[in-house]
């Protein structure tokens, strides 16, 4: 069944459509959570927070995105709701003291290192660079967008990236050479 179909059934309290509509998407969804929030039972919850809420918002959803980005950026904003509330301690950053120009195009890394390696070595990262470099790069979010939905300022959000970059660059480099972690 289309979307479009659902999404109007869904409007209406049509429970089956809700139904079909949550299978449709919450494999996609709890991937997308699992990559914020290690814990598959905090993701799993995260997830069906999420859906809740936007069945509960669907007459906000205008079709001007697929509703799969819409339902996304739910589940995303649920995630970072989570760990905002597990009192995530984030580095304070004096804006004035560090201004970063973004070189967005050097994410090389060497040949040798795999995408399972370049994962894990995100998910080692402080949080405060994790989730940025997470919405920056799986994502797609600029710093404007970041900045909105983490409530920091464009330039914390691009010194988080360019730290997180450093840290990971450091990471991917002994791996690459063999010293491991």
């Amino acid at each position: 069944m289309a979307d479009s179909f659902l999404i109007e059934k869904c409007k209406q309290n049509d429970r089956k459509a809700q139904l079909e509509l949550y299978r449709k998407y919450c494999d996609g969804m709890f991937i997308v959570a699992s990559r914020y929030l290690k814990d598959g039972a905090a993701a799993e919850d995260a997830l069906q927070e999420a859906f809740i809420k936007a069945f509960q918002k669907l007459d906000q959803f205008k079709g001007d995105v697929t509703f799969g980005a819409w339902l996304k950026r739910i589940v995303i904003n649920k995630c970072l709701d989570i760990i905002k509330a597990r009192k995530m301690e984030v580095q304070s950053l004096d804006d004035g003291v560090l201004h970063i120009a973004e070189g967005e195009g050097d994410w090389d890394i060497g040949e040798q290192v795999t995408m399972d390696e370049v994962y894990h070595a995100i998910d080692s990262l402080p949080e405060n660079y994790r989730v940025v470099v997470k919405l920056f790069l799986m994502e797609g979010y600029d710093h404007q967008e970041i900045s909105e939905i983490l409530g920091i300022t464009e330039s914390a959000s691009r010194t988080n990236l360019h730290r997180g970059k450093l840290k990971l660059k450091q990471t991917l480099k002994h791996l690459e050479y063999g010293t491991g972690y």
